[in-house]
């Protein structure tokens, strides 16, 4: 375990922030690094009261560390494939509001039916490394650039335009993308080239595009805008339902939608596909599907 904490600081540079991770003190966590420098006799880190500085010694010795630790996981990972039993500990990635929303209560369920799985649930709305940050498997809504990754796809969302009933009252209610130059559409600054409010716009001029007050890397800040009637929101119509059917939200332009945006699980070519991942992703083809 020793090793595992001491990548783990270097990787997070905070003795606090490895200490979370393996749900342990600080003092656990220097009692470690401790004792691999006493057993090299050698400096591996510097502390500072501010920072952390790796040595060239410690250097070395991380890489020797995370080659190793592969090692392990792969002979781990082949044993559990031998057993054929879904057991050990699965991270995975998802965004904030969709991981909170839609893929927890499935986690719960699939725990439930595999009791020697644990997973590890990260929800983040940016863009997640899956190998440099260690995860099995991210859970992905759009179109996948990447074609270094296996992906399943686990469902399709329908996507939904809207706007509280106050800022269709104020600023009027846009018909056909057109409109939209008049008006002030939330910016989700995570859609990549040619999607978003640029499918809604091809048939406007480029350089005529609507403007927004607000963008924002999480679709729940969006949401909260929308709702305070600031601009109009473009998202996963699930993700809306309990707000357009009590009507704090109302849907516009619906002829103009975009077409559903697939949902993707999507891991390393790589990673081994052992029971514990594969057993997953079949249950939340299940679930979702």
């Amino acid at each position: 375990m020793s090793m595992q904490v001491y990548a783990s600081v270097v990787e997070l540079g905070s003795f606090t922030a490895a200490a979370n991770v393996f749900r342990i003190s600080p003092a656990m966590v220097t009692k470690h690094i401790n004792e691999i420098e006493r057993r090299l006799d050698a400096t591996l880190i510097k502390r500072t009261t501010r920072r952390l500085q790796v040595t060239e010694v410690g250097k070395d010795y991380y890489e020797s560390c995370k080659q190793i630790l592969k090692q392990v996981e792969a002979a781990e990972a082949g044993a559990t494939i031998v057993s054929g039993r879904p057991k050990g500990l699965l991270k995975v990635t998802a965004s904030l509001w969709f991981g909170s929303l839609m893929l927890s209560p499935i986690i719960c369920d699939y725990l439930m039916a595999y009791p020697e799985v644990s997973i590890e649930l990260s929800l983040s709305d940016r863009f997640v490394d899956i190998i440099d940050e260690g995860f099995d498997v991210a859970v992905r809504i759009g179109e996948l650039a990447d074609s270094s990754y296996i992906a399943r796809q686990l469902s399709t969302f329908e996507l939904a335009i809207c706007a509280s009933p106050a800022y269709l009252d104020k600023h009027g209610i846009p018909t056909k993308p057109e409109h939209l130059r008049d008006h002030h559409c939330l910016g989700f600054t995570n859609w990549r080239n040619h999607s978003g409010w640029k499918v809604v716009e091809k048939s406007i001029n480029r350089h005529s595009s609507n403007h927004s007050r607000f963008a924002s890397n999480n679709g729940q800040a969006l949401r909260e805008a929308a709702l305070k009637g600031i601009g109009i929101i473009m998202m996963s119509k699930v993700l809306l339902e309990a707000d357009l059917s009590n009507g704090t939200l109302v849907e516009v332009l619906k002829d103009f939608t975009p077409p559903p945006k697939p949902v993707h699980a999507v891991y390393p070519k790589e990673r081994q596909a052992t029971p514990k991942l594969t057993s997953f992703i079949d249950y939340l083809i299940h679930r979702l599907g």
